[in-house]
């Protein structure tokens, strides 16, 4: 057969099928504009809090599946393919993912479900996981995806989720954070306690109520460690605030001529 031959055969065939065509442009056109304005719907509920981010997220990938879904058997059946057959190959798909699936992949979705269920953290929350800071950006099925303090995307098979403890510091809680130091017995308690709290007032995003107050937490051997108490309520920016608050410290201690090396050491260093 030669090219002139081949290309009006299929020239024919499009003729022949140009009601079957118009009908699948036709039924993806209508199934996008669906699923769009599901999307929309869901996505302003979850902008206006009325749902949360996690579920907002979860309903439109539902609405995604469906959709397709749907689109796919109209098409099939208008092109002769039966609800038997599709069924049929439905349940045969099933069967086959279903077999194949590891048992972790299964164990990882139920794990899904119960911290969907559950919710020990949210969308937004900062979390401590794994030896590491991290905010929570989707809750999935079978991954729970979460950003580091190093800006790397990371997805945690959401059984890991239920073996290890999580410290959730939330998005907008109180939060207490403490700087411990350890001066020696000749420096008045009054002094030390006074130049932590002028250090914790210096620090813009520590708040003023709770009040910062500062414990004797300790008596070692050569030094007294004191730890100052200081309260926040910007979970994402707790590690800055860290760095803010013990800068603080140093800088008023200096300025005190209050020495905060440990005493301790120094004298095992120089005996």
């Amino acid at each position: 057969m030669s090219l002139q031959d081949l290309v009006n055969a299929v020239g024919e065939r499009a003729l022949t099928e140009l009601d079957s065509i118009l009908f699948s442009v036709i039924t993806v056109v209508v199934g996008y504009v669906f699923y769009w304005v599901v999307a929309r719907e869901i996505r302003s509920l979850t902008q206006q809090r009325r749902l949360e981010e996690h579920v907002g997220y979860t309903l439109t990938r539902i609405a995604q599946w469906v959709t397709a879904l749907a689109v796919l058997s109209a098409v099939l059946a208008h092109f002769g393919v039966t609800v038997a057959m599709i069924s049929g190959l439905l349940t045969l798909l099933g069967g086959t993912i279903i077999g194949f699936a590891a048992v972790n992949t299964i164990g990882n979705a139920i794990a899904g479900l119960i911290v969907m269920t559950s919710r020990p953290f949210r969308v937004g929350d900062r979390i401590y996981f794994n030896g590491q800071f991290a905010d929570v950006e989707a809750i999935e099925l079978i991954y729970t995806k979460m950003v580091t303090l190093d800006n790397v995307l990371v997805s945690v098979p959401n059984q890991e989720l239920l073996k290890d403890e999580i410290d959730n510091f939330g998005e907008r809680r109180v939060i207490r954070r403490h700087v411990s130091v350890t001066p020696g017995f000749e420096y008045e308690s009054e002094d030390v306690e006074r130049a932590l709290l002028e250090a914790a007032r210096q620090v813009p995003r520590v708040l003023d109520k709770p009040e910062p107050y500062v414990w004797i937490t300790d008596i070692q051997s050569y030094a007294v460690e004191y730890t100052l108490y200081a309260f926040i309520d910007d979970a994402r920016a707790l590690r800055a605030i860290d760095a803010e608050l013990h800068r603080g410290v140093l800088n008023v201690c200096k300025d005190r001529g209050i020495d905060i090396s440990t005493p301790l050491l120094l004298r095992q260093v120089g005996g």
